[in-house]
């Protein structure tokens, strides 16, 4: 009959009275007010943590991001070079690529390095000599222009050029421009600089400052007899559906070709500068992390500070009946409130910062009247933030788990406290 009356009288797990006595321990009275200390370090160390991390990862996917789609919006994602012999037949051969199944656009064009030059300035440049249509089919540039127009692009002889080559060089649409190649006409007395002048038909922004200070774009034909070509092509650029699935592309393109060619991917021109981005993101969430891990370290010190301050309070509940898990589950109770609560608010500032960043960097920059955030050295004019919700889930749930797990240890041993001892040095 006791046994019965024993099994009835036990409370169950996470009982009210667990909740409320968790409650009080986390509210500090005046001479528990170190131990609240510390557990208030612990929650602004989590709540910082996570926001950070929140932060740092959506601006580094923001920056993979802008930079793909800036990278790939301008060149190719397979370059089709010539092998054997020059690319003479490229009206062919790309007629043919662009019947492929998932090739967007087909575009030939002359690359070549010049000065450009005004009256105020001069500056190296990448001359790309392109077809008015495929012009017209790149995004990043018909969608950006700035001044001027694209119209009779063919017909003329005008340039397009980027906003920071114009600014440097004090140029607007409808000035002119003079550009000098190194080879020009042959004499016999050698190779002479070629030297001609441009009028600036456009002005493009596509806001990657390295593409608006370095490129010109130019008429096919015209760029074909400014450097030399007659009637061949530096490459045929390649733009498909899905970049993801360059590899798919590759045998079809080849086939298509008709002739000796040598193919590079996006990912081949920019494997260097998409693997170091990769290595930061990777370095920067483990390092983050730590800030994560000494906020769990906290809540084991607070803990073990408060199981030693309560160790009166937890004998009398033991010899009142409280069970050894319900003394652990309190003190549990009591860690993982921090932890969650911390994990909970980090996640919210993160994201309000993330969704907010750039209009903080500009009012930081106005408030310290500082560029934080040069595009000559970032190449983007801006400050991008990519959510990932998959990476930000993994966030919290990694900041959850650290809480619950650096609560486990300290309640284990308020758990074990031995009440004879407790009351008898009290």
């Amino acid at each position: 009959m006791d046994e019965t009356m024993n099994e009835t009288a036990r409370t169950p797990p996470f009982a009210p009275f667990e909740w409320l006595l968790s409650g009080r321990y986390l509210r500090a009275r005046r001479k528990e007010g170190f131990i609240s200390v510390i557990a208030g370090f612990s929650f602004l160390g989590i709540m910082l943590g996570v926001a950070t991390l929140i932060i740092v990862m959506a601006v580094m996917n923001g920056f993979r991001k802008e930079l793909l789609d800036k990278i790939l919006g301008l060149n190719g994602h397979l370059l089709v070079q010539p092998l054997e012999s020059p690319l003479t037949d490229w009206k062919d051969v790309a007629e043919r690529i662009s019947q492929v199944d998932g090739i967007r656009l087909a575009a030939p064009v002359v690359d070549g390095q010049a000065l450009a030059s005004s009256a105020f300035n001069a500056a190296g440049v990448l001359v790309r000599g392109m077809r008015s249509a495929d012009l017209n089919n790149l995004t990043s540039i018909a969608k950006n222009i700035k001044q001027g127009t694209m119209e009779g692009f063919d017909e003329g002889q005008g340039v397009i050029i980027g906003r920071r080559l114009a600014d440097q060089l004090s140029l607007h649409a409808g000035d002119t421009i003079t550009l000098v190649a190194p080879k020009g006409a042959v004499t016999p007395m050698g190779t002479t600089p070629r030297i001609k002048p441009y009028k600036v038909a456009a002005v493009f922004e596509i806001g990657m400052s390295e593409y608006d200070a370095s490129f010109v774009f130019m008429p096919l034909p015209e760029s074909q007899a400014y450097f030399n070509r007659k009637d061949d092509v530096t490459a045929i650029e390649i733009f498909t559906s899905n970049p993801d699935r360059i590899d798919a592309f590759r045998k079809s393109v080849t086939e298509a070709a008709g002739r000796p060619v040598f193919l590079v991917d996006w990912r081949q021109r920019n494997s260097t500068f998409f693997n170091a981005l990769q290595v930061e993101r990777n370095v920067m969430f483990l390092i983050l992390t730590m800030i994560v891990l000494v906020a769990a370290l906290n809540i084991v010190s607070g803990l073990i500070m408060l199981v030693k301050d309560k160790g009166q309070d937890i004998a009398i509940l033991r010899t009142m009946g409280a069970s050894q898990g319900s003394i652990m589950r309190i003190f549990l109770i009591t860690g993982a409130a921090i932890g969650v609560v911390g994990t909970l608010t980090g996640f919210f500032v993160g994201m309000l910062i993330c969704l907010n960043i750039e209009s903080i960097r500009q009012f930081l920059s106005w408030m310290t009247n500082t560029e934080l955030f040069s595009p000559e050295l970032y190449f983007l004019s801006r400050l991008p933030a990519e959510i990932d919700f998959g990476e930000t889930t993994a966030v919290v749930i990694m900041a959850l788990t650290l809480s619950f797990l650096a609560t486990l240890y300290p309640s284990w041993r308020a758990a074990r406290l031995d009440p004879v001892d407790a009351l008898r040095y009290e």
